[in-house]
């Protein structure tokens, strides 16, 4: 899908999508997701709840979607059972934003209004966005009823940090409308990737070793391209582990591993990799560390220091030969010169099943960029470039061939 809302899209056409807009200020959000769903060809049947009608007017979604809003469980609907029609004719139901009372009622199984209604009698997909302040989406109630949508096959969109309503900045904004659209697109998409009962581990980021306590010898990776691969993969129904050492939002459901040195990766990824079925390691691991770090601060006054490196362990080497029977390993090479030979070495030498080599000095890839530009390499000589693309496509390009390879074993 390129450019999600700009165009008819196979996966979208003529599916009837019932968008459920739930009362948060970022309802108004609501309005491009509509927008770009019937540009792509999708019919969108509106609901909204009370609450959503103080932030934005209903005829706004009458004049976009396909038909006017429905608000009540007693509107005219010139049928005899009409709470329970919404839900079963749906090809899927979005819930845009979803506000924690929304969240809890579907958890709890409460239909008291249209939305959650529509909600409970249906067996279309689902996918929530929720959208609250950061003190309200980090409570523990709000993040056990994520949990427990996203075990019952609900698709979570999660949100994203940035500006609040009030003047706040945190985590719990709605997720942008192209990430969304892209979400519903992947869960319609006849061809997409289906990971049910697949469980995945993903590193993400630049580790960091201590030189002393203000520090620290790290890397460039900011993570983008890890955290791509755990939210591709809890879309299309995994069970995400993500080990990082950067606080990035995160897949919601996911279950996050935070650390920083390349010992401490190494330790996670030994225990996570033992209960996974396919190993993604895009994170950057240093290759060295200082033999003694200081544990005050250095001093310039003091001279130049002289500092003595160690290899740290080859975590990527040490997965590929304890790997289980079925399991999967995928590694990154990130290089500047001779991308495909040193790929190849690293291919062979590390019991990888693929490696995704880029060249993080080309322009619009590698390090900070949205985009990445990449070639896949397996065994046998088998290489598939790929043009530049957003690194949630090539995610996706990546886990499908992954799960291509595993079929045909």
């Amino acid at each position: 899908m390129t450019g999600p809302g700009t165009h008819t899209d196979a996966a979208l056409h003529n599916k009837r999508i019932v968008l459920c807009i739930s009362g948060g200020v970022s309802a108004y959000k609501a309005i491009e997701v509509c927008r770009r769903l019937v540009d792509a060809g999708a019919h969108v049947v509106p609901i909204m709840t009370e609450s959503a009608e103080r932030f934005v007017g209903k005829v706004t979604f009458s004049a976009l979607a396909s038909e006017p809003v429905h608000t009540s469980l007693w509107d005219d609907w010139g049928g005899p059972i009409p709470h329970t029609k919404l839900g079963q004719n749906a090809d899927l139901i979005l819930v845009c934003p979803a506000t924690a009372r929304v969240i809890g009622s579907f958890v709890a199984g409460i239909s008291d209004d249209l939305l959650t209604n529509t909600l409970i009698a249906t067996r279309a997909p689902v996918v929530v966005c929720p959208a609250m302040h950061t003190e309200m989406w980090e409570n523990a109630a709000i993040a056990h009823n994520i949990e427990v949508l996203t075990s019952r096959g609900v698709h979570i969109v999660a949100p994203e940090d940035g500006r609040l309503a009030g003047g706040d900045v945190g985590k719990g904004r709605l997720a942008a409308p192209a990430t969304i659209v892209q979400a519903v697109h992947d869960v319609l998409d006849p061809n997409g990737l289906d990971m049910s009962g697949l469980r995945v581990m993903v590193t993400a980021g630049g580790t960091r070793e201590q030189l002393d306590p203000v520090r620290f010898i790290g890397n460039r990776s900011t993570g983008k391209q890890g955290y791509a691969f755990a939210e591709v993969a809890q879309r299309a129904g995994a069970q995400v582990e993500l080990i990082t050492t950067v606080d990035l939002p995160a897949p919601a459901g996911a279950e996050i591993v935070r650390l920083d040195t390349a010992a401490e990766m190494h330790e996670a990824c030994r225990a996570g990799a033992e209960r996974a079925d396919i190993v993604i390691m895009a994170a950057a691991v240093a290759d060295f560390r200082p033999v003694a770090p200081s544990d005050i601060k250095i001093k310039k006054a003091d001279g130049t220091p002289r500092i003595e490196l160690e290899r740290t362990v080859d975590i990527l080497k040490d997965l590929g030969a304890h790997k289980s029977d079925g399991q999967q390993l995928v590694g990154f090479a990130a290089e500047t010169n001779d991308l495909i030979q040193n790929a190849e070495r690293k291919l062979e030498s590390k019991g990888a099943d693929f490696i995704v080599a880029n060249d993080v000095s080309a322009p619009g890839a590698g390090f900070a960029h949205d985009t990445n530009k990449v070639t896949i390499l397996a065994p046998g000589g088998v290489h598939d470039s790929l043009a530049l693309a957003s690194k949630h496509d090539v995610a996706r390009s990546v886990l499908q061939k992954v799960l291509a390879a595993r079929h045909n074993k």
